[in-house]
């Protein structure tokens, strides 16, 4: 066993904790969408486009913050970056046009990029290699994602999107707890003159581009899913706001369980062959929540959450260990850039449903799982990188491993 009582690693507490008040936030832009529908009496379209407005600077700006994390260790962006997160967020629901909800909502896209390539690191660190430490420390993430639809609900449903100030309340505890972290973390990860230390090893570019794409597909879902599961299950289901709101918490409270369980199931049965035998799954659920009526929507919810984030954090140390001198891009891309790439595809799933219905839109989902799983076909698991550590700026030409 590679890890040691991930619940008693202190760091490894704080970051989890700190990432659900960070992913909150993530999780708040797909909780908000119903309500810009209702109050401001957004289309499709336009309601995408706020949840693309959150995924879009933020995908251009991941890649830079991971290269930046990669040369230089930078623990104080962890609290700033939540701060940025949260007053997004929340001046998004009080903005009085739609140019200005974008702004807002766009900002909170760059708080998130900020943070995940740089906590990805010293999570990384802190785990000392161990998949369910990781798991733990995306766990927090996921729980983060699932209370976000009660939150928004009890704040925006009781005082309107006028109360959204009141959403910045979980990004000033998340700031706490990302100080205490890098205080109990003290220089781990990093080389006396503040660089970021390197482990050796060969970059795997290849197989990191496949992975890529893999978690893009993944990311197509995730968010089509979170913008619309809402309104699609109360069309479907005629159960009103409370049973769209319950299907958008399941979507993202299963990912607290299968997070933790792929953890556990990849250090019994490798990490490629859990992540393909999840999307296998994800095909057939994602298929039982577009075509399967009434109540039985919420179980094929619950069945699509465990398949997408099953693979979530085993996705981050497959990137890690697949480019082990660049962890920061790796991080940056696999839990950012790549995460909120479906954000990209949102606005085309909503103009689909305003042209059609929304089922229609929600169709071709059931492809993308698919297409994830042929592209992880054929590689291999990547071997965990040396100990030893190298200069920053050191990049060796070497060849692929096994080639």
């Amino acid at each position: 066993m590679r890890d040691k009582s991930p619940a008693g690693n202190r760091p490894i507490v704080l970051l989890s904790l700190g990432h659900a008040c960070v992913d909150v936030y993530q999780g708040a832009v797909a909780a908000l969408v119903p309500y810009f529908v209702a109050e401001r009496a957004y289309t499709y379209a336009a309601a995408s486009g706020v949840v693309l407005a959150a995924s879009l600077l933020s995908s251009l700006v991941q890649p830079l913050f991971g290269a930046l994390t990669d040369r230089w260790a930078l623990p104080w962006l962890l609290p700033l970056s939540t701060l940025t997160a949260g007053a997004g967020v929340a001046l998004g629901g009080v903005t009085g046009s739609y140019p200005l909800t974008l702004a807002a909502i766009a900002v909170a896209g760059v708080g998130v990029a900020a943070y995940h390539p740089e906590a990805a690191r010293a999570a990384r660190v802190a785990a000392r290699g161990g998949h369910a430490a990781m798991g733990w420390f995306s766990l927090g993430g996921n729980v983060g994602f699932a209370l976000a639809p009660p939150l928004v609900w009890t704040v925006v449903a009781t005082g309107g999107l006028a109360a959204s100030p009141l959403l910045a309340v979980p990004a000033v505890l998340g700031a706490a707890l990302c100080w205490a972290a890098v205080r109990s973390a003290g220089a781990a990860g990093r080389t006396p003159d503040g660089r970021t230390a390197v482990a050796g090893g060969v970059d795997d570019w290849a197989s990191f581009l496949r992975l890529t794409g893999a978690v893009v597909c993944r990311s197509v879902v995730f968010v089509a899913l979170s913008t619309f599961v809402s309104l699609y299950v109360r069309q479907r289901s005629g159960g009103g706001g409370g049973a769209g709101t319950a299907a958008l918490f399941l979507l993202y409270l299963g990912g607290a369980v299968g997070t933790v369980a792929g953890g556990r199931l990849a250090e019994r049965h490798g990490r490629l062959r859990v992540v393909r035998a999840s999307y296998a799954v994800t095909v057939l659920a994602v298929a039982g929540v577009v075509l399967v009526p009434g109540p039985a929507i919420h179980l094929f919810v619950v069945l699509v959450s465990a398949g997408l984030y099953v693979p979530f954090s085993l996705h981050i140390t497959l990137g890690q260990d697949y480019l082990p001198r660049r962890v920061g891009t790796a991080s940056g891309v696999t839990l950012g850039l790549a995460v909120s790439a479906g954000g990209l595809a949102a606005p085309s799933v909503g103009a689909l449903a305003d042209a059609t219905s929304l089922r229609t839109a929600l169709l071709p989902l059931i492809a993308f799982p698919a297409v994830a799983g042929l592209l992880l076909r054929g590689l291999r698991e990547p071997v965990a990188p040396p100990p030893e550590l190298s200069s920053p700026t050191e990049d060796p030409v070497t060849p692929r491993p096994g080639a």
